[in-house]
């Protein structure tokens, strides 16, 4: 009886949202397939959770983001920081990884909602699977991303070059890949190939 209960039981995924607002529809499309099958819980940078662009409004952004986890988002840095003492995940999402966040996870800074997170979860030894889109990932930002490909429950969403000709420097994950890497992650195994052609 408790293998058959246990078996019934979804993962939980923390899903961290940052603002790669170009990404978004793309990253909210994989979101509504991964909603089926984990207990998912939306984490905003407050970025995201502030800022109106050409791609949407805040507001609406949000609003269909928590519609499709059915929970309220995780907004300020004072609620990321139980996620390490409360073990709320079994693994932590972030998708869009900015430039930016992909900086501050390597150098070990810790001042907003997404790096709360990120720091709360690993404390934990939990997975971390992170989706690069970076205009700057093959430029200033590729000692970042080698930083931590190395480091120990970090996973990658395979990932490749947008526009090679145009944006030389820019890496962006196969978003349609998330739910098969959060799979991979939840068995601490990176999904290969890592680098798409």
């Amino acid at each position: 009886m408790k293998d058959t209960f246990m078996t019934q039981l979804k993962p939980k995924i923390g899903f961290a949202l940052c603002g790669s607002f170009c990404s978004l529809a793309a990253v909210t499309e994989a979101l509504r397939n991964m909603a089926k099958q984990y207990d998912i819980t939306p984490i905003f940078s407050e970025r995201l959770a502030n800022t109106d662009t050409r791609f949407g409004k805040a507001a609406e952004i949000t609003a269909e983001i928590e519609a499709i986890c059915q929970r309220k988002a995780i907004c300020t840095v004072e609620e990321a920081e139980v996620i390490g003492p409360k073990k709320l995940f079994d693994l932590l999402v972030i998708a869009p990884c900015t430039g930016n966040t992909l900086a501050k996870l390597a150098l070990g800074i810790t001042d907003g909602c997404v790096t709360m997170a990120a720091k709360a979860h690993l404390r934990n030894a939990r997975p971390l699977l992170l989706a690069l889109a970076s205009n700057d990932a093959l430029g200033p930002g590729l000692r970042n991303l080698g930083m931590l490909t190395v480091r120990k429950k970090i996973f990658f969403v395979p990932f490749g070059q947008d526009d090679p000709v145009g944006k030389p420097t820019s890496l962006v994950a196969d978003f349609s890949k998330l739910p098969e890497a959060s799979a991979a992650a939840l068995e601490e195994r990176q999904l290969q190939p890592m680098l798409l052609r």
